[in-house]
């Protein structure tokens, strides 16, 4: 053999050794993104097992989805502020209390649907804005602001409501939770249009990830090794393809489905694309030197609060056209909920952490494992010892892995 090629041999040897070295080190980093979405997928196989098939059926789906809707909504706006460094325990008794006041306006007022939306969603962003002043500005724990705002707004409520139940609601705006998108493709047993919306969403997802990672490839940035990217986004665009031929087989996409999954977009491309969602990380990071940088981090907490407002409000909105009606315990317990599908989904108690899709995978888990639980008819006290237990057990391995 000559020189040359003994040389090119040499080289090719540490680089086919350095491979399976590279990809064990991707996974460590990123044990914790990859671990909750084996996770759920493992979760749904033992309760689909469980529930002798139920967990998938068509009809239980789409009340998963229903069920789970404002959840997700409001788990968006709670990972900026636990990314911030923040907490907001009124979530529940905002999303309660914005309820309560859509009904007394379309119900009691006769208002239309839609400036009653946007009086409420407005009302919601200025009670955020209430609480971000005094911890943005007046240094007032956020723990401490957003207690009081759960008992304010939970005792606003009962007076707004007189303590009495307020409904039913105009049947568009139902829709808003109840309704489906509409089928124009006239499929029989099976809503075409549904299928076909949602094979576009997986073909725009791994479009638009290879898009993504070819650019970052061509500014010479990191990217993860392209086995864990194929086969990432392969699964995801499969799961796509396969829940929505599960949701056309009995009525179609929830329009609140398409409403969730607009938000999630967004709000991964601000997270990810945008100097804002960067200088949101920088600040919970390290909140010093995000200010000595330039960032102007009051400001920037103090946005946290208006944007978790305003989607605790859409929220309220959402799980009112569900129950069609409001009432006076609308959103109790919420908080626990949401906040525990931030943590589940990789965000740490200690700010500068956290994934938008991760928030959602957490709060898919908290809904799968309520609804799994209940179909096997596991009281609501078990429930509850076993959420709280996922919970501590997410945080514990946070704090674990950052120590280690």
């Amino acid at each position: 053999m000559s020189q040359p090629d003994a040389n090119a041999v040499n080289a090719a040897v540490p680089i086919a050794e350095a491979a399976p070295k590279l990809h064990a080190g991707f996974l460590k980093n990123n044990l914790r993104e990859y671990g909750m979405l084996i996770s759920l997928v493992a979760i749904m196989v033992l309760f689909q097992v469980l529930t002798d098939g139920t967990l998938l059926r068509p009809l239980n789906l789409t009340n998963l989805l229903l069920q789970n809707s404002y959840v997700v909504i409001m788990a968006l706006g709670m990972l900026l502020v636990i990314v911030a460094g923040h907490i907001d325990l009124s979530v529940g008794s905002v999303c309660g209390f914005i309820g309560a006041l859509a009904a007394v306006l379309m119900v009691e007022y006769e208002w239309h649907f839609v400036p009653t939306a946007i009086v409420s969603i407005a009302a919601g962003a200025l009670i955020g804005a209430a609480q971000g002043w005094f911890v943005a500005f007046r240094k007032i724990p956020s723990f401490i602001v957003t207690l009081a705002g759960m008992l304010v707004f939970k005792g606003l409520t009962l007076a707004l409501l007189a303590g009495q139940s307020v409904g039913p609601f105009p049947v568009e705006f139902q829709r808003l939770s109840s309704g489906f998108i509409p089928d124009p493709l006239g499929g029989d047993t099976l809503r075409t249009t549904s299928l076909v919306v949602g094979a576009l969403a997986a073909a725009a997802l791994v479009f638009f990830k290879l898009r993504g990672r070819a650019k970052l490839a061509a500014h010479g940035m990191e990217t993860e090794p392209y086995v864990f990217f194929l086969v990432k986004n392969l699964f995801f665009a499969a799961i796509i393809l396969f829940f929505s031929y599960l949701l056309s087989t009995y009525k179609g996409l929830p329009n609140v489905l398409i409403v969730m999954a607009v938000l999630i977009v967004v709000y991964d491309f601000v997270t990810n694309r945008t100097t804002i969602g960067r200088r949101i990380y920088a600040l919970g990071g390290n909140e010093k030197a995000a200010r000595l940088s330039g960032v102007k981090t009051q400001r920037l907490a103090f946005l946290t609060f208006v944007n978790m407002g305003a989607l605790a409000a859409l929220a309220g909105l959402v799980f009112a056209a569900r129950l069609n009606t409001a009432t006076p315990k609308a959103g109790l317990g919420f908080e626990l909920d949401v906040i525990a599908a931030c943590f589940i989904g990789g965000a740490s108690a200690s700010g500068g952490v956290g994934r938008v899709m991760g928030a959602v995978i957490g709060a898919f888990i908290m809904g799968v494992m309520n609804n799994g639980m209940s179909i096997l008819g596991i009281g609501i006290d078990y429930q509850q010892v076993i959420k709280g237990l996922v919970l501590l057990a997410a945080v514990f391995i946070d704090v674990y892995n950052k120590n280690k």
